[in-house]
């Protein structure tokens, strides 16, 4: 897949079906060198929308063939994700407590887009490309006492259109345990 950053060139900040998820699209620069642009800005996308977020970790995920899938996996703190190369197909899921329950919400990822993930929504996603660094920023340090919340990537309840079905998916086995929506216990947060 190609990424033309002539087509990312205004800074916007847009709620998601899921309460509190937001889609931002970053401006790219490039010219015959490449691409630039400033993955998070806390003032300008703050005054767009975004929630106020304290960033105290940034995590990168390397990713060598198409089709890795992660997921899905809600943790009890907020995520800023966006690619530092490539694109992922992403997919999230309501997994709090009240009337938005299970409601998903899926976009392609690129250089000129990234997300905000709201604690308590379940995340994963699926490499389109080889090589690719998927980055994001978190306001909590990882803890193993961290409570977790999985769901099932591949649950038919969820409707979720994965662009490389599951026999061709390389994903965890550890993943692929996960329950189904049906037999979730909502997250408290």
């Amino acid at each position: 897949m190609s990424f033309d950053p002539s087509t990312y060139n205004d800074l916007t900040v847009t709620e998601a079906p899921i309460p509190g998820f937001f889609v931002i699209k970053l401006p790219v620069h490039g010219d015959n060198r490449g691409w630039f642009k400033e993955n998070y800005q806390k003032e300008k996308m703050e005054a767009l929308g975004l929630p106020s977020f304290e960033v105290v970790q940034n995590n990168f995920s390397y990713n060598d063939k198409k089709g890795a899938t992660r997921g899905l996996h809600a943790e009890p703190w907020e995520k800023y994700i966006s690619v530092a190369n490539g694109s992922v197909f992403g997919a999230w899921v309501d997994l709090r407590e009240g009337p938005s329950f299970g409601t998903t919400f899926s976009i392609e990822i690129n250089p000129g887009t990234a997300v905000f993930v709201p604690r308590g929504v379940a995340n994963g996603y699926q490499t389109l490309e080889d090589n690719v660094t998927y980055t994001y920023l978190v306001n909590a340090h990882w803890s193993p006492e961290a409570k977790y919340t999985f769901v099932n990537l591949f649950d038919p309840a969820l409707g979720i259109d994965w662009p490389i079905p599951p026999t061709d998916a390389i994903i965890s086995e550890k993943d692929a345990a996960h329950p189904m929506l049906a037999d979730i216990t909502p997250m408290e947060v």
